[in-house]
Formats: C-alpha cells, sequence, structure tokens
C-alpha cells in the first residue's frame, strides 16, 4: 500500500531519492526474527542526516545485535510533508517503509537547537503522541542524545530518556534493559526509574524543578530513587570501540558525500566558546594501525572515492604523519583522494601540505575566530597573526589559491577594534598571496564567514550575555562597510537564528511550552533561512509568559544554579568557572599537551589520565 501511495506523490515533489530508501549497504532483516524495532531520527533531511558520522556509527551498531533492527527516518521536506499529509501517509522507516508508531524505541540525535520542531513534527507525522505524558507503555519510547542533552530540559516535555555522553555503550544497555522490560510486563514508570541507574541515562520526569521569584532556578530535586547527578559515559579505549566496516551509500547527493574515520575523541585545546571542545573530554585516540584497518574496510565495501580524517581538531593527531604516509599507499593507486579537515595553521608545513594534495587538491579553511591577539586570548584560540600568514604562504608558494577564514562577531570583551582586526587579516591574506603566488594570472579567492557568537551549556561563557539582535545587526552592517579588500568575499550568518538559538541552548523545562507553540504555529526546519520565522517564535514565547532575552542576553552571576548543572559532562564547573576568570583577564590557558589545566575529565578514565 505504502509503495503505490509513494508512486503517487513523489513525482510531485523535488528529490524523491530522499524519500525511497534501497541504498547499498541498508540492512533489512526479517521481522519475525526482532523483537526490538529501533528507529534513528535525525531531525532535518536526508542530505543533512546521512552526512553525521555518529549516526552511521550507531545505525551498524544496533543492526549488528541479533534481534534489534534499525532503520533510518529523516525530516520530510516542507513538500514531501505536504503531499505525505494529503495522502494519510504516516512518516517510515526507510528500510522497511513501516509507520513510525510501529516501533518500540524512537530515537533522536540532538545536534541543533533550532531543529527541535522538527522533532515534535515528525513524531506527529509518524502518528506518535508528541508529549511523553500521553504515552503509556513501553510502545514508541522516545529516547535523545547528542551534543544538545548536555542541556535537555528544554525538551523535558517530549522525551523520555536522555543518553548524556558517547552512545556506543549506552544505546547497549538501553536495548538490553528495554527487551528486559517488555519480557517482564513493566510498567513505563518502573522502566524509567531503572534506567535512571544506568550510567549516563537521564529520565527527566523523575525530577522536580522549583524556581525563585525572579525566574532562576531554585533546586532540582531527583525523586524516587533517581541519582542527584547524572555523568556522562563514555568510551574509553577507541581502539576496541565498535566501528562499521560498511556505511549505508547514499542514493542521492549528500553534503558529506564520503567516507569517515574518527582519529579521536575530544581536543586538548580548550576554546573557551566551544561546547565541543569541552564536553567530548577527555581526548581518547586511535593507533594509526587501527585507522588504516577501519579505512580500507570502509573503502572497499563503499566504493567511496574519498575519505575524510575526522576530528575536532585534525592535526593534533600525533601520529598524523605515520597515518598519512600509510593512507597515501593504498589512496593513490586506488585514485582515492584523502581530506584533512579542521586543520589548525599553526600546524600546517610543507610536509603537510604535500601530503594534503597528493591525489587532489582542495580549498584550504583556517579558524582564526577573533581579529585581533587580545580577543584570541580571551577565548583561549592561541593562534597567533603570523602563524595564520605563514600557513597561507606555504600554501600559495605550494599552489593554492582559496583560502577560507572563519570568524565570528559578538565575542566577550569584543570591540570595534576587534571587527576591525577581521578585515586587516583579510587584507594580509590577500597581500600574501600577491607577495608569494609564482601565478598570478590564476588570481585568489579568500572567503571570510562570520558567525554569530551563541553561549553554550557546560562553556566558560555560559554565564555570559549574548548580544541582542540590534547590535549583531549593527556589527554586520559595520563589517560589510569596512571588508572591502579586492578578492576578498565576506559572509555572515544570519543573526536572528543566532539569538534564538541562544536562547534555546541556555533554556529551562518551560521552554517546552514555547516549542510546543511555535511548532503549532507552523515552525518546522527553523535551521533554514528560506522557512525560519522569528516572529512566530516570539509570539510562542509571549504566549508561554516567557523572555527569550532572560535566556540569551542576561548576564549570569556565577553562583546561579543551572537548568543543566544535574547533568555532568567530565568537566567540573568549577573549572569552567575559573576559565571564565581568565577569560576576563585575556590569560591563555596552554593546551592539554602542554599542561593540564585540572578541568576534571580525566576522572572518567581508569587511572585518571589523559591520551595526550
Amino acid at each position: 500500500m505504502l509503495h503505490s501511495k509513494l508512486e503517487r506523490i513523489l513525482p510531485n515533489v523535488q528529490k524523491p531519492a530522499r524519500y525511497v530508501g534501497g541504498e547499498w549497504g541498508s540492512v533489512i532483516k526479517d521481522k519475525g526474527a526482532v523483537d526490538l524495532r529501533f528507529a534513528f531520527c535525525f531531525p532535518d533531511v536526508y542530505e543533512v542526516g546521512m552526512s553525521h558520522l555518529g549516526s552511521r556509527i550507531l545505525y551498524g551498531l544496533l543492526n549488528d545485535q541479533e534481534g534489534v533492527w534499525c532503520e533510518r527516518v529523516f525530516a520530510p521536506w516542507v513538500d514531501m510533508e505536504k503531499e505525505m499529509r494529503e495522502a494519510d501517509i504516516a512518516l517510515y522507516g526507510l528500510e522497511s517503509g513501516d509507520p513510525l508508531h510501529q516501533f518500540d524505541i524512537i530515537g533522536f540525535t540532538l545536534q541543533y537547537e533550532l531543529s527541535f520542531t522538527n522533532i515534535l513534527n515528525m513524531l506527529d507525522l509518524g502518528g506518535v503522541p508528541v508529549l511523553a505524558a500521553e504515552r503509556g507503555g513501553l510502545k514508541n519510547l522516545v529516547v535523545a542524545g547528542g551534543p544538545c542533552a548536555y542541556n535537555p530540559e528544554p525538551l523535558c516535555d517530549f522525551v523520555d530518556l536522555f543518553m548524556i555522553g558517547d552512545g556506543e555503550e549506552i544505546m547497549l544497555d538501553l536495548t538490553t534493559l528495554f527487551r528486559e522490560a517488555v519480557r517482564g510486563g513493566w510498567s513505563k514508570h518502573d522502566f524509567l526509574k531503572k534506567a535512571a541507574h544506568i550510567p549516563g541515562m537521564y529520565a527527566p520526569t523523575l525530577y522536580e524543578v522549583s524556581y525563585h521569584g525572579d525566574g532562576t532556578i531554585a533546586a532540582v530535586e531527583p525523586r524516587d530513587g533517581a541519582p542527584a547527578f547524572v555523568q556522562k559515559r563514555i568510551v574509553k579505549d577507541l581502539d576496541t570501540m565498535y566501528y562499521p566496516d560498511y556505511f549505508v551509500v547514499p542514493s542521492t547527493d549528500i553534503v558529506f558525500d564520503r567516507a569517515m574515520i574518527e582519529l579521536f575523541r575530544g581536543c586538548p585545546r580548550g576554546c573557551r566558546f566551544c561546547q565541543a571542545g569541552h564536553t567530548y573530554r577527555p581526548l581518547r585516540t586511535k593507533s594509526p594501525e587501527v585507522l588504516q584497518k577501519q579505512a580500507e574496510a570502509i573503502l572497499k565495501h563503499s566504493g567511496y572515492e574519498e575519505i575524510s580524517l575526522s576530528s575536532l581538531s585534525t592535526s593534533d593527531y600525533g601520529c598524523l604523519s605515520e597515518l598519512t604516509d600509510s593512507m597515501l599507499n593504498y589512496c593513490e593507486p586506488n585514485h582515492i583522494s584523502l581530506s584533512l579537515p579542521s586543520l589548525r595553521a599553526d600546524s600546517f608545513n610543507v610536509e603537510l601540505m604535500e601530503r594534503v594534495q597528493k591525489v587532489r587538491k582542495s580549498g584550504l579553511t583556517f579558524a582564526m575566530e577573533a581579529g585581533s591577539k587580545r580577543l584570541r586570548d580571551v577565548i583561549n584560540k592561541n593562534l597567533e597573526e603570523e602563524d595564520l600568514l605563514n600557513a597561507c604562504e606555504i600554501a600559495f608558494r605550494g599552489g593554492w589559491n582559496n583560502i577560507k577564514l572563519y570568524f565570528m562577531i559578538g565575542l566577550p570583551t569584543e570591540t570595534s577594534e576587534d571587527l576591525d582586526g577581521i578585515a586587516e587579516i583579510c587584507k594580509k591574506v590577500a597581500y600574501t598571496w600577491r607577495m608569494t603566488t609564482a601565478n598570478r594570472a590564476r588570481g585568489v579567492k579568500v572567503t571570510a564567514s562570520a558567525s554569530c557568537f551563541v553561549p553554550k551549556p557546560q562553556t566558560p561563557f555560559q554565564w555570559d550575555a549574548q548580544n541582542t539582535l540590534p547590535m549583531l545587526a549593527g556589527k554586520q552592517d559595520y563589517m560589510k562597510k569596512i571588508m572591502k579588500t579586492k578578492n576578498v568575499t565576506y559572509n555572515w550568518h544570519d543573526a536572528k537564528t543566532s539569538v534564538l538559538e541562544g536562547a534555546i541552548a541556555r533554556g529551562d523545562r518551560r521552554q517546552g511550552k514555547v516549542i510546543y507553540t511555535a511548532w503549532k504555529n507552523g515552525c518546522v526546519f527553523d535551521g533554514w533561512d528560506q522557512l525560519f520565522s522569528l516572529d512566530k517564535w516570539l509570539e510562542a514565547f509571549a504566549a508561554c509568559g516567557l523572555d527569550p532575552l532572560f535566556y540569551s542576553a542576561r548576564q549570569r552571576p556565577l553562583d546561579e544554579l543551572f537548568p543543566w548543572d544535574h547533568i555532568g559532562c567530565g568537566t567540573t564547573k568549577a573549572h569552567l568557572k575559573r576559565e571564565w576568570e581568565r577569560s576576563r583577564d585575556a590569560v591563555p590557558t596552554p593546551d592539554c599537551k602542554t599542561k593540564c589545566a585540572g578541568c576534571g575529565a580525566n576522572a572518567l578514565l581508569e587511572g585518571g589520565k589523559c591520551c595526550v
């Protein structure tokens, strides 16, 4: 029935390949041979979800378990949703075509706050009650994990369980307990009470939140024996961790259409604005031998012609030279290009350049973040202007003529001189090309992109006020006026989406009503400029009696209790506070390889030693 209905509506939508499944490497199982069906949901379009490495790992991990069948579910674009609702087609798993409401566990990965309305929309389109309180029994248990789970509170009305930290181990504990609960006929509440004692598992209904008269958090009280503090779960040994030897090969172009291997988790740098840099600690690495084996397996099974070495800071991998040499011995004769993203300007050298361009030369990207040394010290970027110019000189002498530079505006303590510094850096990069290139006739393209700073939970800047929309708009207008260097293109991020992201990122569970109201008013795909409506969101906040500026633009006192303080990311609040205080004095903190800063994350490893 579904097949015939799809045949009628797919000619009416853009990119129908998003919705048909059947890709090489997708897993089909006998329904009669499984006792747990898991829907792995990515709350964005197919092209974005299929590019996410974590989803690919967990898809393989779950399907590797006997009796478990994991299927993929992506958010249909608005044209497809309209056709589905008119044709009475429920959102379905790509592998079986079965509607979402037939699945036992429905899992979402939380990568971006502006995808939250898509979670509600996908549940509703799949025939699943949106509110957790309306889902009785164990059928359609909704779980979630990912970066945004480090402040799960805005989604507590909708999600039954949050998985905090690395999913590879906690996911199997969840499925094992769930199958036991089904066999034993447990109630949903009894299951949640037991699940709350799995390390890294947070069951929000087992916690009561009280507020002061000014709207700040007074207390978060656990009940029914739930732990007072939920520390994240980590995989301690990445060499023995599950990693798939195949990827599902997409049926249409996706954002990052290539094979990927994960060099390490964590980051030794400690940039104070970066949530991933603090929540993925401690640093854990894979050996070159394991990486080589995993890379060859994925390339052989998928047929990809490009492989990326993935991490938060690729050039910080200690065995990068050894690994790239062995990888190129396989890649070159097979005409496979090797991609090294997330390179730092202070680690870029001639030797690394030669490796990067062995198979195919693409553009280079460097993240300076701020336009002055003072502000880079505030944010602990530990990157000098000379590092960037030296890296660009090496690249230009080697034949590159395409450089991308990333900056942020609205950072704490920022001044107009810091903005001027962005334009000055871009001018110097263009000048470096003119002075060093061997072929001026080819021209140069320098692209400078400036995003808007969003204070994130579990970072040293979680106390800081975000710039308001008028402030960000004024800075963007100023940047447009001063970015006048020839061959430099200036791009900027929409400030409206950034201020909403800032309000939700540090939200509490009262925001559930706001998210629900915004969704009811038609908000979906809020991260997409063509669909985003700040006015609808402001109306939703007003209707629920909340002020978004309370969450985004308010400077927090250092003793304030945050909505997420009962959720642990490994890095202690005391360390984050010390880093905030150092930022006010523009004092940088050395990276982990130089000196341990005592962040606390080492305690999650046996022996308390970080793998740097």
